[in-house]
Formats: structure tokens, C-alpha cells, sequence
């Protein structure tokens, strides 16, 4: 798995990095969420035994996570970012093995 990672991120060097609009972000975050609160939702339901319980833990955290994953994804679109997390991934590599 680090090695994928560590050849996407070597890639986005020497390809011309085109960043994705704003508005997919965006798509992408709001699909996540019915994904993310139905099963937060459900399980909240299973545990609490009170489907009202588990709507309202549901929904308290619908928003908070939309805007957390959305600075997430826009974070992962930046090449500096990008190349931080291949220099800590190469750093990190090296002082373990050597």
C-alpha cells in the first residue's frame, strides 16, 4: 500500500498536476455523507435500541463531518502536500530501516 502511495505522489512531480474543481469536492462530500450517516445512523440505532437516538446522533454530526472531509479532500488536491507527505513517508522509511 505505501508503495502505490509512494508512486502516485512521486508521479504528480514530473506529470503536469491538474487540480480538480472545487464543485466535485464538493459532489464527493455530500455523496460521502448519506454513505457515512446512514451508517452512522444504523449503528447508532443497533447500540441504542432508540431509532429517535439514533437520528439525532446522526444528524448532530452530518455537518460537522461535511466540512471536515471537504477540507480533507481539499488538502490531498495540493502538490506541496502532496510531495510533505512523500518527503514525511521517505523520512520516516529511512530512519526505521535504514
Amino acid at each position: 500500500m505505501l508503495s502505490y502511495v509512494w508512486a502516485v505522489l512521486h508521479l504528480n512531480n514530473y506529470m503536469n498536476y491538474k487540480k480538480r474543481a472545487h464543485i466535485i469536492s464538493f459532489c464527493k462530500t455530500c455523496t460521502w455523507r448519506i454513505v457515512a450517516s446512514a451508517d452512522t445512523f444504523l449503528l447508532s440505532w443497533l447500540i441504542t435500541g432508540n431509532i429517535t437516538m439514533g437520528a439525532s446522533i446522526a444528524g448532530l454530526e452530518v455537518l460537522t463531518k461535511m466540512v471536515l472531509y471537504y477540507a480533507h479532500e481539499r488538502q490531498w488536491e495540493k502538490p506541496k502536500f502532496n510531495q510533505f507527505i512523500l518527503n514525511r513517508y521517505i523520512w520516516i522509511r529511512d530512519s526505521l530501516f535504514g
